[in-house]
């Protein structure tokens, strides 16, 4: 019976997914897979999970692996052998767990209200399944729950998560509501604790309920209306190891319910459940809008074309493995920011209220430590509606909390991570002309985030010193560094707005870096209250998240954070001559035993392409007259540290920053000062790209001779005319037309070697 009926749900998969995929088509080229395990113990993949979203949706639907989910993060890893259910909520690429809201579980035979360990199969109500039963593509996931014979497909709108169990014949048939399951309720930090919850039947076809905890985000409210295709014929509700049958409404801290079902052969069973961070009526509300009727195909079908609207946007050509690894990185780019706004435009505000934004839409979900860099940048080009949407979020909290988001998630400031890195996505956004933003309430943001002490950032210490002394606040160099770079981010806006005094207060502010550079070693180094230096001092030293004067990297992967001002990074360092010979020690000095932890990965020498601190670094040879080096080191990170398998990053994707890493450099360019408006120039590995902007011109890129022992641009021209600059502008970009490559496997020395010897060209001010 189990293979008749894998052989019917086969086809009908490959129905659909031909449905879906047409030759055109680019989600084909999605592999949802790629980043949701590693190949093994001593490597990182990309903390992903696999199961269907919609862009920038509320509910992201997806198998959790792990009774009590914490690494990696997502719920799912790749190499686990057993699935315990389907939850409704996940973070895609995040270092930290949390979420995992409303898991449903579908099974036969004696009723099991526990989840069991994940290592025995069939303990408790978990199964075992294969990858050779499973399937994702956007839109649509699929596995066979191997212990009970049921096939579990899965799809979503933006706020309801549809699932369709397919049961073999059972007069035990059931589906396991799990309101306990979160993340791991014994970690140390960030510590999860189900404060409240309920489950209500209110019909034999619909439930509902709510379930309020700790955790990441320091409290949330998850309410559902769920509705089934099929009347229950009984249920037992569970509080920890209290049972109760056929009882209309069950309340606690550790709450379950399963709901009974007979079954004929092959008999299909859907589930719609609706969530809403305000109330179960929204979340009644948003089923009504979203999802009436019951066609599975025809939301899977809307979804999958959702990303196909999405994805193209940008169109390539290269390898398959090109295509697979760039379209999955947009597919995550495009996972979050998250619309955690009901459809009448309630939401859960970050000082617990409720708010409501008039277009239906508040984001959450800021990862800006990460995004920033790259994401945030790359939205502007092809997601400038969303972009204004994210900024007016962030000045929401602004407007509740003082300042704006830091690392926010579900509404909730959660304070991971350092520096201000709203800043420079609003700078950004403004100098590029974004429609949608009111300017004015954006600086006052802005210069409020950048003068209230609050965690993290010590703004009375930082005027009094100039730096942060590390006996105030521990990661005192990477916070000077990066709170540099933010005021300068300021200082351009108040520049932009007439307001010449904040612009020369926040450009002093934006040198305080200079204060802790050591002549005397060549490396940005801690100092205490007393201007002494911390001792003792070694650069290969990690730090973490505190205890360290760097955060997740060390004083080699800190010396080149001056994005606002390369030019006087190299002149600290001694010219352009000691500066790349400390960038060639850099990229080959191997690391010793104990010099590295978790948060590092994707070596090359003490470059660590699985953290976003050396992101910009390969480009930095751009700036000092030797651009050769940039291409040589990008085209090693693109060819060598990204895959099209589970283990396909070097570290976690961190909600789109390590994917857009490669979107931007694959064609040819990257951001190194995310708001200045100035793209340095590597190594293209695609044969062609072409970007859909947001004034409805296209900018193409075509290179000659592309593959991975071409890495050197041999020549350049910009719409027809020769092009000798290391660099672009956003205003090349935006004005349309095509950047051509040709490519080589030697080095052409005279091509853009003057770009560095001109700072003004490259967005600087003096």
């Amino acid at each position: 019976m189990k293979k008749a009926l894998l052989a019917a749900l086969v086809l009908s998969a490959q129905s659909l997914f031909a449905q879906t995929n047409k030759p055109a088509n680019l989600i084909q080229y999605v592999n949802p897979f790629i980043g949701t395990g590693a190949v093994d113990k001593n490597s990182l993949s990309g903390s992903n999970f696999p199961g269907p979203t919609t862009p920038f949706a509320f509910v992201q639907l997806s198998p959790d692996t792990r009774d009590a989910p914490d690494d990696p993060a997502s719920g799912y890893d790749y190499n686990d052998k057993t699935i315990v259910g389907f939850s409704h909520t996940h973070l895609s690429g995040t270092g930290v767990a949390d979420l995992f809201d409303v898991l449903l579980m579908p099974t036969t035979g004696k009723i099991k209200l526990d989840p069991g360990k994940d290592s025995v199969k069939g303990s408790g109500y978990r199964s075992a399944f294969s990858h050779k039963q499973e399937s994702a593509k956007p839109g649509y996931y699929q596995v066979m729950l191997q212990d009970y014979g049921i096939n579990a497909e899965l799809t979503s709108t933006s706020h309801v998560g549809v699932h369709r169990y397919t049961f073999p014949k059972s007069d035990s048939a059931h589906i396991i509501i799990d309101l306990n399951h979160s993340l791991d309720k014994k970690r140390n930090y960030w510590e999860c604790r189900i404060i409240g919850a309920e489950i209500r039947v209110v019909n034999n076809t619909t439930i509902e309920g709510y379930r309020i905890l700790t955790g990441w985000a320091k409290l949330r409210k998850v309410y559902f209306h769920a509705e089934f295709s099929k009347p229950f014929t009984s249920t037992v509700l569970a509080n920890g190891g209290r049972r109760i049958e056929n009882m209309p409404v069950i309340n606690g801290t550790s709450i379950r319910a399963a709901l009974n079902f007979n079954t004929t052969a092959n008999e299909q069973v859907l589930v719609k459940v609706a969530l809403s961070p305000v109330s179960v009526e929204n979340a009644r509300k948003n089923m009504q809008a979203e999802l009436s009727d019951w066609n599975f195909d025809k939301v899977s079908q809307q979804s999958a074309a959702q990303w196909e609207t999405e994805l193209e946007k940008i169109k390539i050509d290269g390898t398959l493995q090109q295509k697979q690894i760039f379209y999955t990185g947009l597919y995550h780019a495009f996972t979050q920011p998250n619309n955690v706004a009901d459809v009448n435009g309630d939401y859960q505000a970050s000082d617990l209220t409720v708010g409501n934004a008039p277009d239906k839409a508040h984001y959450s979900t800021f990862s800006l430590w990460d995004t920033y860099r790259a994401a945030h940048p790359l939205y502007t080009f092809i997601q400038p509606e969303k972009t204004a949407a994210f900024i007016n979020s962030m000045i929401r909290q602004y407007d509740t909390y003082g300042y704006l988001p830091i690392w926010q998630l579900w509404g909730d400031e959660n304070y991971c991570m350092i520096g201000n890195h709203a800043i420079p996505v609003i700078t950004d956004a403004i100098l590029k002309g974004i429609p949608g933003i009111d300017a004015e309430k954006a600086y006052q943001a802005v210069k409020g985030s950048s003068t209230t002490d609050h965690p993290g950032s010590p703004f009375t210490a930082w005027e009094k010193y100039g730096y942060i002394p590390e006996d105030v606040e521990s990661q005192s160099v990477s916070i000077t560094v990066e709170q540099a770079y933010d005021d300068w981010c300021v200082a351009q806006l108040a520049k932009k707005l007439g307001k010449t005094d904040d612009y020369e207060h926040f450009m002093k502010r934006s040198a305080f870096y200079k204060n802790l550079y050591n002549p005397k070693t060549g490396f940005f180094q801690a100092r205490n209250k007393d201007g002494k230096w911390v001792t003792p001092f070694n650069p290969l030293d990690y730090g973490g998240n505190g205890g360290s004067p760097y955060t997740e990297a060390n004083a080699w992967q800190y010396s080149w954070y001056v994005p606002q001002n390369v030019p006087d990074l190299v002149n600290l360092m001694g010219g352009n001559q000691k500066f790349t010979a400390k960038l060639d020690t850099f990229f080959t000095l191997a690391n010793k035993p104990g010099d590295v932890n978790g948060n590092a990965s994707g070596f090359i020498g003490q470059y660590a392409h699985g953290n976003e601190p050396s992101h910009h670094i390969a480009y930095l040879y751009d700036y000092a007259g030797q651009p050769w080096k940039t291409q040589f080191y990008v085209a090693k990170v693109l060819n060598e540290l990204y895959n099209n398998s589970s283990s396909g990053y070097q570290g976690n994707e961190d909600c789109g920053q390590m994917s857009s890493w490669y979107t931007f450099s694959s064609m040819g360019f990257y951001p190194v000062n995310p708001a200045n408006g100035v793209y340095a120039i590597g190594s293209p590995i695609l044969k062609s790209a072409a970007m859909q902007l947001s004034n409805g011109k296209t900018f193409s890129v075509s290179v000659k001779n592309a593959s991975p022992a071409n890495c050197y641009i041999q020549s350049v021209k910009l719409n027809g005319v020769a092009y000798n600059k290391a660099y672009i502008t956003q205003q090349d970009i935006m004005n349309g037309g095509t950047l051509d490559f040709v490519m080589g496997a030697k080095p052409n020395k005279s091509w853009g070697t003057k770009a560095g010897d001109v700072p003004l060209a490259w967005g600087y001010n003096k």
